[in-house]
Formats: structure tokens, C-alpha cells, sequence
């Protein structure tokens, strides 16, 4: 093996690495601002962390739940101004209970990339505390694809499939923060 291909194979090697580490960033960044309250420090409202989500997906991304049981509760939504529309359900004034905790765990993950565009797989699982007391515990198959732009990684799939849904006792969490100050100085 000539010098030219051994420095061409671990450039090429060096490049599916520093793409997985930049996907798993992007993923996990994605379920961070998902998670309420919102730890991402000086966000002042929703409207901003969806800005901020919306700004990790390409502008001709997917937004979709699959399978018997997400199919129904949570659609397909396609392009930025649908897959917005979709956030806009999760948090702000309209919803009713008021969501109150939700973070998300991430899990089993498997990142493929080829070339500009990359697939990865997770499961996560997540809390959820309403203002009303209800609570659940979700959780989803997550199999997601990305492309490389010119201002790097953007989410071009988000595709959920319920695992489970469980029911928690009412207010399972007897503490928790009104707002996370994670991110402060």
C-alpha cells in the first residue's frame, strides 16, 4: 500500500468519525431542547426553542411517527413550516394540561454514514409530568437520517415507533425544577 493510499484511507476514516461525533452531537441536541423545562440557558419562551430545533433540520425534512400506535397520535409532517406546526403542539398556552417535565434518555446507538447523507438508529425513553398530575413513561425506536450542508449536519428524518407507553402514579416526581439553570454562569 503506497503512502497516498494509506493517508487517503484514514482521511476518509478520519471523516466517517468526525461525522458520527458531529450526528451525535446534532441527536443529542435535539432531545435536549425537547426536554421541558427547556435546559438551553436564555431561552425566554417556546417560540424560541422551536426556533432553535428548527434549525437543526434541513428545510425539506420529515417529521413522522410510524407504527400501530404513532401512526394516529403523532402524523407526518413535511418541510419546516409543518414540522414547526408539529413543535407548536407540544408546548405553549393551547396545551392543555400544560406539560411540565420531560426529558429524554438516549440509548442503542448505531450511526451509518455514507458520504454527505447518514442514517442512525436509538431508543430512547422519557417522563412525562403533566400540570394536572398525569404522568407516563415513553418509550420510542428512533430512525433518523442527516445530510451535510454547507453549515454542517441537518436532520432531514425524524421517525419515531412506539416501544411502550406505561402510566406513572400521579405526580411520580415530587421534585422537580419550574426552569433549568443548567446552562447559566
Amino acid at each position: 500500500m503506497s503512502d497516498e493510499t494509506t493517508l487517503a484511507s484514514l482521511v476518509k476514516r478520519i471523516e466517517v468519525l468526525e461525522a458520527e461525533a458531529d450526528i451525535r452531537r446534532l441527536q443529542a441536541r435535539y432531545m435536549f431542547l425537547c426536554d421541558t423545562p427547556c435546559p438551553e440557558f436564555a431561552v425566554g419562551d417556546d417560540a424560541h426553542r422551536i426556533d432553535l430545533i428548527m434549525a437543526l433540520y434541513a428545510k425539506d425534512a420529515v417529521w413522522e411517527g410510524v407504527g400501530e400506535y404513532y401512526d394516529n397520535q403523532f402524523g407526518h409532517a413535511e418541510g419546516h413550516d409543518a414540522i414547526r406546526e408539529h413543535f407548536n403542539t407540544f408546548w405553549g398556552e393551547e396545551r392543555a394540561p400544560a406539560l411540565l417535565l420531560n426529558a429524554h434518555y438516549l440509548t442503542s446507538e448505531q450511526i451509518y454514514v455514507d458520504g454527505d447523507n447518514a442514517t442512525g438508529q436509538w431508543i430512547h425513553m422519557q417522563p412525562w409530568l403533566f400540570s394536572d398530575g398525569t404522568s407516563l413513561l415513553r418509550s420510542s425506536r428512533l430512525n433518523n437520517s442527516f445530510r451535510k450542508t454547507d453549515s454542517g449536519w441537518k436532520i432531514t428524518r425524524t421517525r419515531t415507533e412506539n416501544v411502550f407507553i406505561a402510566p406513572l402514579p400521579a405526580t411520580f416526581a415530587s421534585h422537580y425544577p419550574s426552569a433549568s439553570v443548567l446552562m447559566g454562569s
